[in-house]
Parts: C-alpha cells; sequence; structure tokens
C-alpha cells in the first residue's frame, strides 16, 4: 500500500475524497498523563492553582478535535457529530487517562480528529498541573478503534497498554 498524501512525484497532496460516498464515520483515541503523587493528589483534590484540570482539559480536547483540519495541513476540514472526552484517574500510574470518541457522517475518518482531542486534552493537563510536576510524561497517544469507511472497521490489537510509572 502506498502513501496518499503523497503524490507520484513525491510531493505532499490533500487526498481527493470527492468520490467516497458519504458513511457514518467513529473513531475511539486514548493517551495518558504520567505525574507524581503529589500532582496527582492535587488533581484528584481539585487543588490546583488554575482550576478544573479535567474540565479544563475535556473542553480543550473538544475544541481542539473541531478545529483539526486546520491544525493538521493535509487533513480534511469535517463537521463533527460528535466529540466525547473523558478523562479518568488512574491511581497506579498515577495519572490521567484521555479518552476520546468522535463521530460524524463524512467521506472520510475522523481518526485526526479522535487523536488530536487527546493531544490537545494531554497538553492541557500538563500545562495546568506543570507549576506542581515539571517531570509529567504525555504517552501511548493511539487510535484505539475506527469504523465506516471503504476498509471497515479496525481495532488496536492490543489494547491494552503495560500500566506505566512516572
Amino acid at each position: 500500500m502506498s502513501l496518499s498524501h503523497v503524490d507520484s512525484a513525491g510531493r505532499a497532496r490533500m487526498v481527493d475524497v470527492g468520490d467516497k460516498p458519504v458513511t457514518a464515520r467513529r473513531a475511539v483515541a486514548e493517551g495518558r498523563v504520567l505525574m507524581s503523587a503529589d500532582a496527582f493528589d492535587q488533581v484528584r483534590a481539585s487543588a490546583v492553582v488554575k482550576g478544573d484540570v479535567l474540565a479544563a482539559a475535556e473542553i480543550a480536547g473538544v475544541m481542539a478535535a473541531k478545529r483539526a483540519g486546520e491544525l493538521i495541513p493535509l487533513c480534511h476540514p469535517l463537521a463533527l457529530d460528535q466529540v466525547q472526552v473523558e478523562l479518568e484517574l488512574v491511581d497506579d500510574w498515577p495519572g490521567v487517562r484521555v479518552t476520546a470518541t468522535v463521530a460524524a457522517t463524512a467521506r472520510t475518518g475522523v481518526e485526526m480528529e479522535a487523536l488530536t482531542a487527546v493531544g490537545v486534552a494531554c497538553l492541557t493537563v500538563y500545562d495546568m498541573v506543570k507549576a506542581v510536576d515539571r517531570n509529567m510524561r504525555i504517552t501511548a497517544i493511539r487510535l484505539l478503534e475506527k469504523s465506516g469507511g471503504a476498509r471497515g472497521d479496525w481495532r488496536a490489537p492490543n489494547p491494552q497498554i503495560a500500566e506505566e510509572t512516572a
């Protein structure tokens, strides 16, 4: 299989999706922000000086998904039907798991929108908590599943990543 965003001369190009059928598309992505126990405790207690970390990151993720076509040079701008960003505190790492689900009725998939939502939500967590822990790590941003389109449904072969520690 060849790269779809490169023409025969090797130049970057936007894929022509004009002949593709409009179908229901859905993508789910995830990412993680690993942090110190102190930072984690402050996020859990809503004691971070900048405010409610989880609420801000959820909103930032939704806003980012809607702007993926502006941020990624060859990504098609899409009218999204749904964007859901969820943040979960995970004691074992400790840290925050970010999951984004994006849906649209379109000619092209919504994977980039889901991944952009996760990335920006993770960056928002980092930004809000960096005064407490500059050693945080954003990790494991990846697509978990997608549906719709000519190539059909896909799921990550190993949806569980080994738990990490900060």
